[in-house]
């Protein structure tokens, strides 16, 4: 004989959890993936390696976020989105630890490879995992997004601390045992049956039109592409841009450089929660091309100031690109179906984690050749113009709901 009334608590439990390491898991993937682009400026004293020949370690790392992601999410929709997320815990901690324990550039190109392969698992399973079990999923979507700004916020104050007042390895090491940790915990929780999957939505959504959800395929896909170039790009040289255009006011450590990049992204949090509660009560399309479009002038501005208005740029340009991902995210859920959210979130970031390593290989070629950044931001605040003209096409998601075919909500597992 069944119990309903003792099931639901663990269902209720099960939720809870989930979603709890999801919004922590996204914090801890977004700074363990950036630690090396700040512990960089440290190798380039200590192993006497110019910033253009380091910073293309990352470069497979990059790439392996991007090409992980569609497996990653084809495994977490046909065998366990909780397991898999104990998996990117395990293999995102252990890369990082290995990294810390590198003799050399051999040594940390691998272990960031592997570090770059835990990565890639987050977005297509932890987003899917989390909208599976979230009964308010904008709400969820915005803290979700917090913690993720929190993560990219504190990723270099995170490594630069460390790397000031330990060493390099340990400001690999530290973030690494944390993932470690929380990976043995969830498997624990996973085989006791305390964390169980959930193979439907808590709260169901109406089915789009074919047609719109093939209009809406390939502009995202355009769009997706023109951000992730943004935002490898940015997150990568913020931290050297910082240091040469703002050197004499932050000091000669890394903590300075690592602490503004913080500062810069924090600012960007409450944003990303305002992006949920927009997404939630406004057209996704709207909010999602107003985001490109502030983009444009903005990352123009930062290819030629210095001193606070370059600050200023740079944190308007980050709050705009913040405040567009739970629109984004809830553009791709709404025109993709359930069975099938952890494949359309790791096509997302193939495409848009994917082009980590032509952001990479940008940045060290433009430096190479000029020696500064001007360039490079007159090229992404183009990419901006190309993403906001795509985003212009996208089907009106506001439609009267008599016009959707709604879909029944099967029972929970």
């Amino acid at each position: 004989m069944s119990h309903p009334s003792a099931a639901a608590p663990m269902s209720a439990t099960s939720a809870r959890l989930s979603i709890g390491f999801a919004w922590v898991g996204h914090s801890l993937m977004h700074i363990v993936s950036a630690l090396f682009l700040t512990i960089v400026l440290a190798l380039e004293t200590e192993w006497k390696l110019s910033y253009d020949e380091l910073i293309r370690l990352w470069t497979l790392g990059s790439f392996m976020i991007g090409l992980g992601a569609p497996l990653a999410g084809w495994l977490g929709d046909r065998w366990s989105s909780a397991g898999m997320m104990a998996v990117f815990f395990l293999l995102t901690g252990g890369g990082a630890v290995a990294a810390g324990l590198s003799d050399g550039p051999t040594t940390l190109l691998w272990s960031l490879a592997v570090l770059g392969l835990g990565a890639s698992i987050y977005h297509p399973v932890g987003m899917a995992w989390m909208m599976a079990n979230a009964e308010n999923r904008g709400k969820a979507m915005g803290w979700l997004g917090l913690f993720g700004t929190f993560g990219v916020a504190t990723a270099a104050v995170v490594a630069g601390s460390l790397t000031q007042w330990l060493n390099w390895r340990m400001a690999f090491i530290i973030p690494g045992g944390v993932c470690l940790v929380l990976g043995v915990a969830l498997a624990l929780l996973i085989a006791f049956g305390v964390v169980q999957d959930r193979h439907a939505d808590v709260k169901p959504q109406p089915k789009p039109s074919r047609g719109d959800v093939v209009r809406a395929f390939f502009v995202l896909s355009l769009t997706m592409v023109c951000a992730g170039l943004i935002f490898n790009a940015m997150q990568v040289v913020l931290p050297k841009l910082f240091e040469e255009r703002l050197g004499g006011w932050l000091g000669n450590g890394t903590l300075g450089v690592g602490g503004l990049v913080t500062a810069v992204y924090l600012i960007a949090a409450l944003p990303q929660m305002i992006g949920g509660v927009l997404a939630d009560r406004h057209s996704l399309k709207r909010v999602y091309t107003l985001c490109l479009l502030v983009q444009i002038p903005m990352m123009a501005a930062v290819a030629v100031l210095a001193n606070l208005p370059l600050v200023a740029a740079a944190a308007f340009t980050v709050i705009a690109s913040q405040t567009q991902i739970p629109a984004e995210n809830m553009l791709l859920a709404r025109y993709t179906p359930d069975k099938h959210r952890g494949l359309a979130f790791g096509a997302k970031y193939i495409l848009s984690f994917g082009a980590g390593p032509l952001a990479v290989q940008l940045v060290a070629y433009v430096y190479e050749r000029t020696g500064e950044f001007t360039m490079l931001y007159l090229s992404l605040s183009a990419l901006a113009a190309i993403a906001f003209a795509a985003a212009l096409l996208l089907p009106d998601d506001r439609r009267k709901a008599e016009d959707l075919v709604p879909q029944p909500l099967p029972a929970a597992e």
